[in-house]
């Protein structure tokens, strides 16, 4: 008798690696944004969606606030067409982060999940920043 696990068979290799790619190109984690900020490779905006309040208590570093009730046209007209933007909220609890992805998303905009947002970033360790302004990483 098969386990609850097997009982329904896994996916061929082709369809599972078609589905994890596609999970990737919408999705990066907290480890791999910190990565590539320590690294000098912020080739990425990463957006904070929450409110002003929230932001000024405690963001990540080196993140602009655009709470995604704000994700306008006119909002997004300093960057270049394919800038790439990772957005993230409160936490697994939170849609704020999909909701601002779905916004950049209807607008064009290419755009990945940072997924945990606040939560995972602190289960990581990595510290924050408070205040009105992005913030730096700490050395």
């Amino acid at each position: 008798m098969a386990s609850s696990v097997t009982q329904i068979p896994a996916a061929n290799a082709a369809v599972a690696a078609a589905h994890f790619a596609a999970r990737l190109s919408l999705e990066t984690d907290c480890s791999d944004v910190e990565a590539a900020m320590r690294a000098g490779e912020m080739d990425f905006v990463l957006l904070d969606v929450r409110g002003p309040i929230s932001y000024a208590k405690a963001h990540v570093p080196g993140a602009i606030n655009l709470p995604h009730r704000k994700i306008t046209t006119e909002a997004l007209a300093a960057y270049p067409a394919d800038t790439v933007f990772v957005v993230y909220c409160a936490g697994p609890h939170c849609n704020g982060g999909d909701r601002g992805a779905m916004n950049l998303a209807k607008l064009g905009r290419p755009v990945k999940l940072m997924i945990g947002g606040m939560t995972g970033w602190a289960d990581e360790g990595f510290s924050f920043v408070a205040g009105e302004e992005p913030g730096k990483l700490a050395a």
